[in-house]
């Protein structure tokens, strides 16, 4: 399965990324499948320093910014315990891991992953549909470099219909700021 989560990585200078991605977890292991983009600076800190920190975390917001990279300032965040790493604050539970196997022939690299330490900070509220929709929209966004505008606008529409109905206020900022950046691309 694809579990949306937030990746921190930190280049071999030490300068932390936050990025959204969908690892390929089977949830019974301590290993999981990351997938990153050739050319993305995530790719290029876990091919450096070979570690990193998963989060879980329910807050939409983050995705949203990391997905349009407006993280600036960076969230809080302290530091790994295993891995030269940062764990975001705002996480509900954490996997650092190191990288075992690396395979970047295509334009999406394969990188197996190996769970070393983890940890849990609070209860995992969960996701209503307007929460849904923000990821949906977050992952959408970072594709309009390869998608139809036409088609990444007509789904915008479709999703601010549900998170009108069923958002709040972090929901709706989020969501702005996305649809900010899809209109930006298309002008």
């Amino acid at each position: 399965m694809i579990l949306e989560s937030i990746v921190t990585t930190h280049s071999s200078d030490g300068q932390c990324n936050v990025a959204p991605m969908g690892p390929l977890f089977d949830g019974q292991s301590d290993c999981f499948e990351l997938r990153p983009f050739s050319g993305s600076q995530t790719l290029a800190n876990l091919t450096d320093t070979k570690q990193g920190v998963l989060h879980i975390t329910d807050d939409v917001t983050i995705f949203a910014e990391a997905a349009v990279r407006k993280l600036n300032p960076l969230p809080e965040m302290v530091p790994a315990t295993l891995v030269e790493g940062s764990v975001l604050v705002s996480a509900c539970r954490w996997y650092e891991f190191e990288v075992t196997f690396h395979e970047s022939s295509t334009a999406r690299a394969s990188l197996q992953c190996q769970v070393v330490h983890s940890g849990r900070l609070r209860d995992f509220c969960g996701f209503n549909r307007a929460k849904s929709m923000v990821i949906e929209a977050a992952i959408l966004a970072t594709r309009v470099d390869f998608l139809p505008i036409e088609e990444v606008t007509k789904q915008f529409v479709q999703f601010e219909k549900v998170i009108a109905k069923t958002g709040g206020a972090d929901e709706f900022e989020a969501f702005e700021m996305l649809k900010n950046y899809v209109n930006s691309c298309s002008a």
